[in-house]
């Protein structure tokens, strides 16, 4: 059975390099263990692994687990940082260095396209060129340097990607507050703050009518889609005692549920089930986090080979053959 991964992230040393010489905000700091992981003031953000920067570790990878086709995406903080020309070094950097592992490994590597979405002009220019390099779809953290996603600054961007109807990996970072909200500790900013970060963000679309602005674009949830499948009931009930004066989308909020796609990147079978009875099984889409720490190939494996053959070969290559067009 074919295997594409749509959830599975790189980086490269020269980025990395261009952090550390102008990350602003984010430096690289010595965990206790000795390695060195991106931290944002106290909040650790990413932690870089050898698979990020190695993509014949990362093919070995694929060969082992019986991965056939890994679309890749810069991780967290992407290019948000230093200025106007940091930001955009780092995104040609990134995406040059994607575009020719895909021409190294053409039957097994494909690309997410990251933009210096702070400056609209710019992030356009580099999504025309870097398609045009070979990119299938755009990668996008939940917020940009803590603007909403949906704010209109970033209008521009998302009338190219819609015009291109391309797919859009959402991927969480660390939410704006959480300095405030203390999930420094015990690295509370991933396993909540992130999920918080995924949430907000497309419950702000949502209710924006943002999915009706843009309906060509293919908007991915990362992790299961993050809360959104569990508050369903508390959408659809806000949706109703909304006054009509301020209700600005069309549909439910169910619909635009069912809209969006999402990755299998649960951690559990249970929630995979519950994310599929809610959206169906033709809206997810087989994902890893390789090669962070939290990296869970088994259990997407595992979880996703419980389901029925039709829901597992959906998941696991059918919908991301579709809305890729691979």
């Amino acid at each position: 059975m074919t295997i594409i991964d749509v959830h599975t992230h790189a980086y490269t040393r020269r980025w990395l390099e261009i952090l550390k010489q102008s990350g602003g905000q984010y430096e690289l700091k010595t965990r206790p263990d000795g390695h060195q992981e991106i931290f944002r003031g106290d909040t650790p953000v990413a932690f870089p692994q050898p698979g990020h920067f190695d993509y014949g570790l990362r093919i070995e990878q694929m060969d082992t687990t019986g991965i056939d086709v890994s679309i890749v995406s810069l991780t967290c903080p992407n290019v948000y940082f230093g200025g106007e020309e940091t930001s955009c070094l780092a995104a040609t950097e990134s995406n040059d260095n994607m575009a020719e592992a895909q021409a190294k490994y053409p039957d097994r590597i494909r690309w997410f396209t990251s933009l210096p979405w702070e400056y609209p002009q710019h992030a356009v220019e580099e999504l025309v060129r870097s398609c045009d390099n070979g990119a299938i779809g755009v990668m996008v953290l939940a917020n940009v340097s803590g603007r909403s996603l949906n704010d209109p600054f970033f209008a521009p961007i998302w009338e190219e990607i819609d015009r291109r109807a391309l797919p859009v990996l959402l991927h969480p970072t660390d939410p704006p507050g959480v300095d405030l909200m203390d999930m420094g500790q015990f690295d509370l900013s991933w396993s909540v703050g992130f999920m918080f970060d995924t949430t907000l963000a497309i419950t702000r679309m949502i209710f924006d009518g943002f999915f009706d602005l843009y309906p060509n674009l293919k908007l991915i949830a990362s992790h299961g889609g993050a809360a959104l499948p569990y508050l369903v009931g508390r959408f659809e009930k806000g949706d109703e005692v909304e006054l009509p004066q301020r209700r600005k989308m069309a549909r439910k909020p169910t619909d635009y549920l069912r809209h969006i796609y999402y990755d299998c990147i649960t951690y559990d079978a249970r929630a995979l089930q519950y994310l599929i009875s809610i959206v169906g099984a033709d809206r997810v889409m087989f994902g890893t986090d390789w090669p962070h720490q939290v990296y869970d190939t088994a259990g997407a494996l595992a979880n996703t080979g419980s389901l029925s053959p039709d829901q597992c070969a959906a998941i696991r290559a059918d919908n991301a053959l579709r809305v890729f067009k691979i």
